[in-house]
């Protein structure tokens, strides 16, 4: 509770209030009624700030799912490239080996022959190992091509998850304008009921206590701050003589009567 005065239970006025000249029971209930309308638009304020965050993390789960395809795609494209790579030098090994067999019969001795029938047969054998690959690529690569295709597809129902979900938050921000400039007016019109220098008390408090200004104190403890509101304080509070505040959390306090 906020002192001034030589009194420890004296309430927290502001300076210059001529409360004589105020209800200050019915400046309370404006209060209250303002608190309804400032609380639904902290609360609406704090919804919207989250809603770029939240845009932010579904277009970021929605590119890492574009970046998976595109490594798919990427493995896809060195597949084919590694193939076409072996079938070139399968081509190659191919003609080597056509050309010395051509060469075999023009050989004049036995060792000339038996040695070009080894190159021929190596040829062979490296041209099998490469028509061995050359399969296995094709295989991997025919294996990635359907990843591809069928990533594709999810991705494509992805987007349309994606773009609804984002039309969704848009449209949600779009509500909370609508409310927030309803409740701005209502706010305009409730202001003027209250003195300015109580009103710039509670704004004050509002600021910087997350838009909880003023409480109701119930079972003996602050609405705020749950700190313990001494028999004392609650018989200053229904005094109705000064605005009285939690000494923790220096909110504004009020008693329900009708409770």
């Amino acid at each position: 509770m906020e002192v001034r005065g030589p009194n420890p239970l004296s309430p927290t006025i502001k300076e210059g209030v001529e409360l004589s000249t105020l209800n200050l029971k019915s400046q309370l209930s404006s209060l209250i009624k303002l608190q309804t309308l400032d609380s639904e638009i902290y609360a609406l304020r704090s919804e919207k700030s989250a809603k770029p965050d939240e845009i932010k993390a579904i277009e970021a789960s929605f590119e890492a799912k574009k970046a998976h395809l595109a490594e798919l795609e990427k493995t896809l494209l060195e597949l084919q490239k590694q193939r076409k790579d072996k079938e070139l030098e399968l081509g190659s090994k191919e003609e080597a080996a056509k050309k010395l067999q051509s060469q075999l019969y023009g050989l004049k001795t036995n060792k000339e022959y038996q040695t070009m029938l080894q190159q021929i047969q190596d040829a062979k054998a490296d041209t099998s190992l490469i028509e061995d690959k050359v399969l296995e690529l094709f295989d991997k690569a025919d294996a990635a091509k359907g990843e591809v295709e069928k990533e594709k597809a999810r991705l494509k129902e992805e987007e349309k998850v994606f773009l609804a979900e984002k039309k969704k938050i848009e449209d949600r921000v779009k509500e909370i304008d609508d409310r927030l400039s309803q409740l701005e007016a209502q706010r305009k019109q409730a202001t003027p009921e209250i003195d300015p220098k109580i009103l710039n008390q509670y704004e004050r408090i509002l600021g910087s206590r997350d838009g909880l200004a003023i409480v109701i104190v119930k079972g003996n403890s602050c609405g705020g701050c749950n700190m313990f509101v001494p028999p004392q304080v609650i018989n200053l509070i229904k005094m109705y003589e000064h605005i009285i505040t939690c000494e923790m959390c220096n909110r504004i306090l009020y008693i329900d009567e009708g409770t």
